[in-house]
């Protein structure tokens, strides 16, 4: 019976590539997973260990401007409490009003009064919602809602510190020649101030419900 010579070994040379084809593999699925984190459309986010990423976490302490024109230190105003955070701005023509009424409307439903959590409403549009004009516009919903602002540097840092994207795109016929693009899912915090889940935009009332009943348990 015929015996077939072994294979030869991969030399050095090819070794060294497959490696490489390997690892640039792998950038290339980090890289994805980022995307799908910081793109508007992200897929929703339902649990503290349920992005995709290993020790994944969202949020922590920050300081933004409040509607009074004075410092919001997160890790003192929300300090044992619940709350659903939006990123938003006050130009928004449906998203942003449609997504605080539909809040609005959710804590009413879970029959616990305005304080079974808060409602956190941050600017992406800086230059033109001042601490006025926020806190004019979340005074629309009839309904406490927390409103702040800051400077572009610090908003663009908590957005990142929340994996929300923004961007501002031209457009001729807005007030100040452009809009501005953003993520739209509203972000869960617990009272420990940890990050619990996310609500979708498209996301039906009942199972919407469910979640802030959590965090609010």
């Amino acid at each position: 019976m015929a015996i077939e010579p072994p294979s030869p070994s991969p030399s050095p040379k090819l070794k060294v590539l497959r490696l490489t084809l390997w690892s640039l593999v792998g950038l290339a699925a980090i890289a994805f997973a980022w995307l799908l984190l910081v793109r508007p459309d992200a897929p929703t986010v339902t649990s503290r260990a349920d992005p995709g990423m290993p020790g994944f976490s969202l949020g922590g302490p920050f300081t933004l401007t409040g509607s009074d024109g004075k410092p919001f230190v997160s890790d003192k105003a929300l300090k044992g409490r619940p709350y659903a955070m939006f990123f938003g701005f006050t130009h928004c023509p449906d998203v942003c009003p449609n997504t605080l009424g539909k809040l609005a409307k959710l804590r009413r439903e879970l029959g616990k009064g305005d304080r079974a959590f808060d409602i956190v409403f941050v600017s992406v549009d800086p230059a033109r919602d001042t601490p006025k004009v926020v806190g004019d516009y979340v005074g629309l919903f009839g309904t406490p809602i927390i409103g702040l602002t800051g400077s572009e540097a610090e908003v663009a840092a908590v957005a990142r510190q929340h994996a929300i994207y923004s961007a501002k795109v031209p457009n001729k016929e807005a007030e100040g020649g452009y809009t501005v693009d953003h993520g739209s899912q509203v972000l869960l915090f617990g009272r420990d101030g940890k990050f619990v889940s996310t609500i979708a935009q498209e996301e039906s009332e009942a199972p919407a419900l469910d979640k802030l009943r959590r965090i609010t348990a």
